[in-house]
């Protein structure tokens, strides 16, 4: 079922990005296709991986048994019991089952990190309810240095685990410790604390939870060691725990991460241990006199007590992460679609307002150019009303459609201004008054450039001889490029070169800016047709016209406006 949901996530990501780069995104043809080639290809690739991974878990499963594993619908925690945990585990057995956990026998560190991909592989549901269990009894060694590198060695293993479980599970330790007499059958006594720093419980079958002032405050039964011998034999206990078990786990100096336990347990039982070990030095060390051995054979009780202390993580369920992955697979959709939706209007925008501004810019000595812009408004009305009866382009909807703000100052303007009935001879006559110059934007740009090239200096000099500036006349710059790309792409691109020239004239010569005017036509008025390469390099060019206007080109005398 995992597989499935991973095929149906990669299948709904790369339907999602078609969708934003096909019906949002102001990409050019060629750019789409290209795109989306990428995004099938990749789509491929994802779906090719997923089924190599989901071939070796198969052969992985089939290698691993069931044996020793909890039930599919086990509610209790599942301890991986890790260290000196024999004790709790009857002869040849590898699980432990009570009403509330699940003990899994890890006798070497190697075995730990395959405990943990057996679950991860075949009740991975029960992830969430996993824990460490360290057990301790110090008892068993003579050595610190073999008592040390072995806790090392387990806390390695522990890290090396969230490679399979997500997360480095939560980690908790039992010490079990001989009492003070040995010869004294006295039940085993439970002593807890759910953090390193917090206070500690007493716990005794019948009695419950109490704290430990309580529990020495009690009137000692005769035959009993005193209560002052015990509290110095926890005092111990929880020093020598401290300093050789919970130093060594928050320290992360030796390339591993800190742990803290989540729990600590001590159960004072006997425990049958070596002479000379650990616990008889630390002891020894304190009071020069060593408690006794034990000589047991029973095994340890189970920590039990602690069961009900250890944190689970919410169990998330592979349906409830599919479904939350669509949701945010969907948010993220309709997020870069309104986005692209805000870049297309705002474009949409700047280019009327350019036509409006250059339209109420333009006076009506002489008429043609005017009359041109207004043909150009005429042309966004009728697309926009178009729009309006029909509906808008896909890219420009998710409720930021911003065309009817527009469709009624383009109106008015349009209406505001009759040009003469023949609008030929106007044209004619700017032909004949103004000079218009014709640049191949190849020669100055770069393809899909808005930047000068560095040799374009010579071809503008070159070429833009008869351009001076002269108050009463407007030097119109216009870009074009021919129907290859989107037209918003196209229009942005050409007033973008329309204006890199305009910044070379000003900058160059000095000339104020009141002097020019910059339009971007896109491919809308083409000089030759665009099926064919040379029409195509034909129309791909900036024009630069002089064109008389009574206001155009003033500025203070400071600026030193040529009037040549």
């Amino acid at each position: 079922m995992r597989d499935i949901y991973r095929v149906i996530l990669t299948l709904l990501t790369a339907l999602l990005t078609l969708g934003l780069i096909l019906g949002f995104w102001p990409f050019s043809t060629e750019s789409r296709v290209g795109v989306s080639l990428l995004v099938l290809v990749g789509c491929g690739i994802m779906l090719w991986h997923q089924r190599a991974v989901a071939l070796h878990r198969q052969h992985s499963v089939r290698n691993i048994t069931h044996d020793s594993l909890p039930p599919e619908d086990f509610q209790g925690a599942i301890i991986l019991a890790c260290g000196d945990s024999t004790g709790l585990f009857d002869s040849g057995s590898r699980y432990r089952e009570t009403r509330q956990g699940w003990y899994l026998q890890v006798e070497d560190t190697w075995q730990l990190e395959g405990r943990a991909q057996q679950l991860s592989l075949l009740r991975p549901a029960l992830i969430p309810q996993i824990s460490v269990l360290l057990a301790i009894v110090p008892e068993h060694y003579s050595l610190a240095d073999d008592f040390t590198q072995g806790l090392q060695s387990w806390k390695r293993a522990i890290v090396q685990c969230r490679s399979w479980l997500g997360a480095i599970p939560p980690v908790w330790t039992v010490t079990w410790v001989s009492p003070l007499r040995t010869d004294l059958a006295e039940a085993p006594v439970w002593f807890t604390s759910t953090r390193q720093d917090s206070d500690v419980l007493v716990y005794q079958p019948g009695q419950g939870d109490r704290p430990v002032i309580d529990w020495l405050n009690e009137n000692e039964a005769p035959g009993q060691v005193s209560r002052l011998s015990q509290g110095l034999w926890l005092n111990n206990l929880l020093h020598w725990q401290n300093k050789a078990v919970d130093d060594l786990l928050m320290d992360a100096t030796a390339g591993l991460p800190a742990l803290r336990a989540c729990a600590r347990g001590f159960c004072r039982t006997p425990v049958s241990g070596l002479p000379g070990n650990l616990w008889q030095q630390h002891i020894a060390g304190i009071t020069t006199l060593p408690p006794e051995t034990a000589v047991t054979d029973n095994g340890v009780p189970l920590p039990e007590r602690l069961l009900t202390e250890l944190p689970r993580r919410k169990r998330v369920s592979q349906n409830m992460l599919f479904w939350g992955y669509v949701g945010l697979l969907g948010g993220l959709f309709l997020g870069l679609a309104m986005l692209a939706s805000y870049i297309n209007n705002q474009r949409l925008l700047q280019n009327v307002s350019d036509n409006l501004a250059l339209y109420h810019r333009l006076n009506d000595e002489p008429p043609g150019p005017k009359f041109q812009i207004q043909q150009n408004l005429r042309a966004d009305y009728r697309l926009l009303d178009g729009w309006q009866r029909q509906g808008e382009p896909l890219r420009y909807r998710m409720g930021l459609y911003q065309g009817p703000h527009v469709v009624a100052p383009i109106e008015s303007a349009v209406n505001s201004w009759a040009p003469p009935r023949s609008p030929t001879p106007m044209i004619q006559h700017i032909e004949e008054g103004a000079k218009t110059v014709r640049l191949d934007a190849m020669s100055l740009f770069g393809s899909g450039q808005f930047a000068l090239k560095p040799g374009a200096n010579k071809v503008l000099i070159h070429s833009l001889l008869g351009i001076k500036a002269k108050p009463g006349w407007l030097i119109v710059v216009s870009g074009h490029t021919d129907n290859i790309g989107s037209d918003a792409l196209n229009q942005t691109l050409s007033l973008k070169r329309a204006a890199s020239v305009r910044d070379w004239i000003r900058d160059t010569g000095d000339v104020p800016e009141s002097c020019f005017a910059v339009q971007g036509y896109g491919a809308m008025r083409p000089v030759a047709t665009n099926d064919t390469p040379k029409g195509r390099a034909l129309n791909r060019r900036v024009e630069i016209s002089l064109v008389p206007q009574a206001n155009a080109c003033t500025a203070p005398a400071t600026q030193g406006v040529s009037n040549d």
